[in-house]
């Protein structure tokens, strides 16, 4: 049988190796691990090792949710619940830190402990036709070995001979009706006759112990793997906090309370809208732009009044919703760019612009949007420079004033001089750590409350020293498409659809694609992979894909499909960067619906500007998600609050390889980079519109639609990569 050996960090999915630990959770994990160290005595029984495993296991991670106890011969195990009445998830065999004979090698799995941890899986999956068996362990208390329960099954659990000789031997059909008999003559042969690989991850907690016993809190870093290996993310495959699947209710309420909005149920739907009447507040931002709306005759200037609703009362809350999903979107891309700014800076808070301190009323939030962000460093006044001279020009319509804006206010135009009750499940904590409460200004509730939580943990693995919650941008593309769909209740498509969608459906297209192009009869990903020569034409074929979500929500399948097409050309290697070189030191997959880059040691990839390895790759990412984005993506909806969302979501899939242009003088490279690369106007991908008609057939020629105007094809291509680049409004 052939060892395929993993590392810590290998073997723990990718995307929870994304999540940031925190300070609480290390300094308890580290407590406890040091309290098995000081209680191991090798003079004692494996049955005393075993409580000592079992008591730091609970304390540091299952209790009180999943039940660890003995099962029959099984040395220990964890349930996947409370009680005993709960499946099995992860099985144990443990020896004494003594007992070197039985333990397996890393070059030899043929000993008792391996034989042992079979025929206790037999058990469980054969003869108690448990289907929820995770992983499986033999453990010394020092050295660890981890399998796959997905190799068991494989390997023991559908091989119909082993099957039918344990059968036998439970059955006492056999000449030998003792364990040793079914180690030595059933389970030893058959190991030793397998020719299939097995994955097995390997580690002995001796290697960590200087560092798990040293006060260097930069030290804990290297902790983070063996943290997670034992975790129920890990060992139990539990979903864990960016699972882009669940939604965060904590967020969500409060997010809706400072909007001034409420969840409400009709039937089996969940719907969203106005607060009741007893419940508003005049702060909330949907009251304040409603009063304004109303007081300066607003409605008056919209020229088709009817699209917002049938009544005066509905037509404000639909233009005061439309406005404020306006803005709270552009907030919202803002918190990620300051997360972003503040991590390529090393931390450095003079990065941190979403405070009282800088924008302390809605004028100076007016003056964020459209004075800072719309405008070129070089052009903004002198006292604008001074406030916020690190904040960079993003060139993107995400900062220009829509014509909604236009015809009737804009975020300026608010009330400052309210207060607004806060929320009694607040996440906000008083100067003595209780929940705050009373009133606080608007402003400062919302840059307090979304300071509350993580949003800079793109690509980063380390620990969350404020106990944050993380808040990535597919849970914000959730909560947004819960906000839009107020009316009828629509529903969020999960990522794991969208995923399995996206790797379904565009990888069978770019087998196609190359089909047609290259008259080569492939099947599969892989054959492609064998058949290309030149990388160029391959990068062309692929991104002559066109993909259109006629009814695109909040974007979530777009995001997918992006995320599928740069996996798919990392796995044909003709991922290049600028100058042509392949990222071949690099892994990029989809995992859990997220784009996971690693290089050969397994860690996650994470922009340094001061590396020019690292510099490479993020302007590669950068441009390779613009070239798909702008020429591979497309969307309609008929809600245009949903347009909004969707190129939102986009711009923020940028965002997070966004990076710091290099200074160019007198044509030579220099090393500062003082600027972010500007967003391109992706908004003219995304349109507004009703799917369901249309003016001409799908298989009409576009140029008879033009010869009535003074385009032709080429002009208006020309036109849309002119407008998507511009530099100049």
């Amino acid at each position: 049988m052939e060892i395929n050996l993993l590392s810590l960090r290998k073997s723990i999915n990718k995307a929870y190796l994304k999540v940031k630990p925190e300070r609480s959770q290390i300094e308890t994990f580290k407590k406890n691990i040091i309290s098995l160290y000081d209680q191991i005595n090798e003079s004692e029984s494996e049955e005393f090792h075993k409580n000592i495993i079992s008591e730091f296991l609970k304390n540091t991670y299952y209790s009180p949710y999943h039940y660890i106890n003995t099962k029959g011969r099984a040395d220990l195990v964890i349930h996947t619940g409370k009680d005993t009445h709960t499946p099995v998830g992860v099985l144990f065999e443990a020896k004494k830190p003594g007992n070197k004979p039985e333990m397996p090698t890393t070059t030899n799995l043929n000993t008792r402990a391996f034989h042992e941890l079979i025929l206790y899986f037999m058990r469980e999956r054969v003869k108690g036709n448990n289907l929820e068996v995770k992983n499986l362990i033999i453990t010394n208390i020092f050295e660890w070995f981890i399998f796959n329960a997905n190799d068991f099954e494989r390997l023991f659990a559908s091989d119909k001979n082993l099957i039918k000789q344990f059968t036998d031997f439970e059955e006492r059909r056999l000449s030998g009706l003792n364990t040793d008999f079914f180690y030595k003559n059933i389970a030893e042969p058959f190991v030793e006759n397998l020719e299939s690989q097995i994955s097995v991850t390997h580690f002995d907690i001796r290697d960590f112990e200087t560092i798990i016993k040293n006060n260097d809190k930069q030290d804990d870093n290297k902790l983070i793997a063996l943290y997670k290996i034992f975790s129920p993310e890990h060992l139990l495959k539990l979903p864990f906090a960016n699972d882009s699947n669940n939604l965060d209710k904590t967020f969500y309420n409060e997010l809706l309370h400072i909007i001034g909005l409420e969840e409400t149920k009709e039937g089996s739907k969940k719907l969203i809208g106005r607060k009741k009447s007893e419940k508003r507040n005049q702060a909330s931002l949907i009251e304040n732009v409603i009063t304004i709306l109303k007081s300066e005759d607003c409605l008056s200037q919209l020229t088709k009044q009817s699209d917002f609703g049938k009544d005066s009362e509905e037509q404000l809350f639909n233009v005061a919703l439309e406005l404020a999903i306006t803005w709270i979107n552009r907030i919202l891309f803002l918190k990620l760019l300051e997360g972003q700014l503040v991590r390529y800076n090393n931390g450095d808070k003079a990065f941190r612009f979403l405070n009282t301190e800088r924008v302390h009323d809605y004028d100076e939030l007016n003056k964020l949007f459209f004075q800072v962000l719309a405008v070129k460093e070089g052009d903004r006044n002198e006292k604008i420079k001074e406030k916020f001279g690190n904040i960079p020009y993003l060139n993107s319509s995400l900062f220009e004033p829509n014509d909604l804006e236009h015809k009737t206010i804009r975020i300026s135009n608010l009330d400052d001089h309210f207060k607004l009750p806060v929320l009694s499940n607040t996440v906000l904590k008083d100067k003595t750590g209780k929940k705050l409460t009373g009133e606080i200004d608007p402003i400062q509730y919302l840059f307090e409350f979304l300071d509350s939580y993580d949003f800079s943990s793109e690509g980063s693995e380390d620990i969350q020293e404020e106990n944050k919650t993380l808040i990535n941008a597919s849970v914000l593309g959730l909560i947004f498409e819960k906000i839009n769909g107020y009316k009828d209740g629509s529903f969020f498509t999960p990522g794991f659809i969208t995923m399995y969608m996206c790797h379904e459906t565009i990888r069978r297209a770019v087998v196609q694609k190359f089909n047609e192009a290259k008259d080569w009869k492939c099947e599969t990903i892989s054959d492609v992979y064998n058949k290309i020569e030149d990388i160029k034409e391959a990068n062309r074929i692929v991104n002559s894909i066109r993909i259109c979500d006629p009814a695109v929500g909040s974007g979530h399948f777009l995001v997918s499909a992006l995320n599928e097409i740069i996996a798919i050309k990392s796995e044909l290697r003709i991922l290049t960067d600028g100058e042509g070189k392949k990222l071949k030191e690099y892994t990029i997959e989809v995992i859990n619906d997220e784009l996971i880059i690693t290089d050969e040691q397994s860690k996650l990839f994470e922009y340094n500007p001061k590396s020019k390895e690292s510099q490479r790759v993020q302007e590669a990412l950068f441009q390779e998600k613009q070239k798909i984005i702008e020429s591979c993506l497309f969307g309609v909806d008929i809600n245009p609050n949903s347009v909004k969302i969707c190129r939102l979501r986009l711009w923020i899939e940028l965002l997070k390889n966004a990076y710091y242009k290099r200074e160019t003088i007198n044509d030579k490279r220099e090393t500062s980079f003082p600027q972010l690369e500007t967003l391109p106007n992706i908004d003219i991908n995304i349109k507004c519109g009703n799917s369901l008609i249309s003016r001409y057939p799908l298989d009409a020629d576009i140029k008879t639609a033009l010869n009535t105007s003074k385009w032709t094809v080429e002009n208006y291509r020309e036109a849309v990569m002119n407008y998507r680049n511009v530099g100049s409004k």
